[in-house]
């Protein structure tokens, strides 16, 4: 099949900047649909423009509608990262697009910042919710962050005040490799710069001697979720979370999500995994909510039910935790729903939970174990050992 649609990356120096035989292709297009930042980078073509569609998704449907005729989409660097290259390329067949990379923020960003692209961690909160870069800030980590517009730096720096991060240092790109480039300097506790609203952002965070370390391996501090003091405790939480091993975009059935603490772990432990806690109760969805904004997974869906009902017509899960509201019927829907090689990962405190695992062990396999957490606390001016509930654990994989 021919391809007819050509996705173009372009930069501040416009046509100018383009490969020959890319520039060609912008020159013969007869569409030509993009920002209106892409549209001022080749206003001395004669093409027909076209603007974003509103929504965004209409997108393809406006593209579909041009096939036949040599239709090009402008966007900003290289259109498979971060950008809408990777979006229209799962609706529309490859073979039906060329692509045509130009130099990305990112990549300009390293250069100017004297950064090895490869040691550093490449962000985007563009369109979405700031909070999600939470999640990456780790002492001496570098980070390269396409903003939403010109707050976007002062919501991030405050962001690493609260954390403890104020000394790192800050440093806003805008028109990388323009005529109009631009930089500006300074730490996050005191930054006050008014920046332009299409710009890059790079982060070098510097840690206080008291600053929050918030590693995206599991097991957080208690103390660091809110809670009403029924929670998966730190120690548990991360043996629960290694078990059902989350992976790069996976998603997560937390069922009795409670107050949040095994779906944030699990979709800080791994690139854009995703989750959907279930919860009956709205004073624990609103505390899994205030979590999961503070901790740096702010699209952790909460839904308002009980299983197994409230699991009918949700997408197929990766991974499947249950909490709470442990019965025969819960797991049975669960297990149904779950994707081959899906984990299931479900916890007891009570014996007549423990009972109901003990059976589904007999019944289906896997692993079963008792976890028994004591900690030292206080006992008048000296120390002892204060056991908590143990907690029987059945985990088991669906091939």
């Amino acid at each position: 099949m021919t391809a007819w649609l050509h996705i173009v990356g372009i930069g501040e120096d416009g046509l100018d900047g383009l490969t020959p035989a890319t520039r060609t292709v912008v020159e013969a297009a007869e569409i030509i649909v993009g920002g209106e930042r892409h549209h001022k980078l080749s206003d001395n073509l004669s093409a027909e423009r076209i603007a974003w569609p509103s929504p965004f998704d209409a997108m393809i449907d406006t593209l579909q509608d041009h096939r036949g005729r040599r239709v090009v989409v402008l966007v900003t660097g290289d259109p498979l990262w971060f950008s809408v290259g990777a979006r229209i390329g799962r609706t529309i067949p490859s073979e039906q697009i060329v692509f045509h990379p130009q130099l990305s923020a990112f990549q300009l960003a390293s250069a100017l910042m004297g950064w090895s692209i490869a040691d550093v961690e490449t962000l985007t909160v563009h369109g979405r919710p700031v909070e999600q870069m939470i999640a990456f800030i780790q002492p001496d980590q570098r980070l390269l962050i396409l903003t939403t517009g010109a707050e976007t730096p002062r919501q991030i720096a405050k962001f690493l005040s609260e954390r403890g991060f104020g000394e790192s240092r800050m440093t806003v790109l805008a028109a990388m490799g323009g005529e109009n480039q631009e930089r500006f300097d300074g730490l996050a506790n005191s930054w006050n710069h008014v920046v332009p609203a299409f710009n890059t952002l790079a982060v070098e965070c510097v840690a206080a001697p008291d600053a929050a370390l918030l590693p995206r391996v599991p097991g957080l501090e208690d103390a660091l979720f809110q809670s009403d003091g029924t929670m998966t405790k730190q120690e548990v939480r991360a043996v629960t979370v290694a078990k059902l091993m989350p992976m790069r975009g996976a998603l997560l059935w937390d069922i009795g999500t409670g107050c949040g603490s095994v779906a944030v772990e699990w979709m800080r432990a791994a690139r854009y995994a995703r989750a959907i806690g279930i919860e009956p109760r709205a004073d624990r969805r609103a505390m899994a909510a205030a979590n999961a904004l503070a901790l740096g997974t702010p699209k952790l869906e909460i839904l308002d039910g009980e299983a197994p009902a409230v699991l009918h017509g949700l997408e197929a899960p990766d991974a499947i935790f249950i909490g709470g509201g442990l019965s025969e019927a819960v797991f049975d829907a669960a297990w149904s729903a779950l994707k081959p090689l899906g984990r299931l990962v479900a916890n007891a405190v009570t014996l007549e939970s423990e009972t109901i695992l003990i059976g589904l062990q007999k019944t289906h396999g896997g692993q079963l174990v008792k976890l028994a957490i004591q900690r030292a606390e206080p006992i008048g001016s000296y120390q002892g050992w204060r056991p908590q509930m143990p907690v029987t654990q059945w985990s088991l994989i669906k091939r």
